[in-house]
């Protein structure tokens, strides 16, 4: 079931941005708040292709790289050298793990924080350069590759 204030509130940062509601934006964003298995374009469109019968892969790469730009969703990078995508709605990091890629969400009370200090740190030693946001990234193994390794 969604989080009907984070859905909200995201719609309302669309409408901020001066971006058109759409049906097919509503059913991409709700999977994404909904779903944490961190999607790639394939598989969000193989979700809901069979709901939504006028939505194109086309439809579902131009919308995510449309709420990546206004920062409701970032990128991931994915084992085979693609991407996936997860929703931003509440800042977090990742643990990413090295042998099979798996990608889990750390939510962190002070991420703004941090990311505010990345930003100021930046700006410090580069001050031509003007940040906008960061990602945090942590690789290592997962608990499964780990007794997998260990055998």
């Amino acid at each position: 079931m969604e989080d009907t204030s984070v859905y909200d509130r995201s719609i309302a940062i669309l409408k901020q941005n001066h971006i058109r509601i759409t049906p097919q934006r509503q059913i991409i964003l709700k999977y994404l708040i909904n779903h944490h298995n961190h999607p790639s374009v394939e598989t969000i469109y193989k979700a809901l292709e069979k709901d939504f019968s006028n939505l194109s892969m086309a439809t579902v790469y131009n919308t995510l790289r449309l709420f990546e730009d206004i920062g409701i969703i970032i990128q991931l990078p994915n084992k085979d050298g693609g991407v996936r995508f997860d929703f931003f709605g509440t800042p977090h990091f990742h643990a990413i793990c090295e042998h099979c890629g798996k990608i889990i969400d750390i939510q962190y009370p002070n991420y703004n924080q941090l990311d505010h200090e990345l930003q100021d740190i930046t700006k410090k030693q580069d001050p031509d350069f003007t940040p906008s946001r960061s990602k945090v990234e942590v690789y290592g193994l997962c608990k499964q590759c780990q007794q997998k390794l260990n055998q």
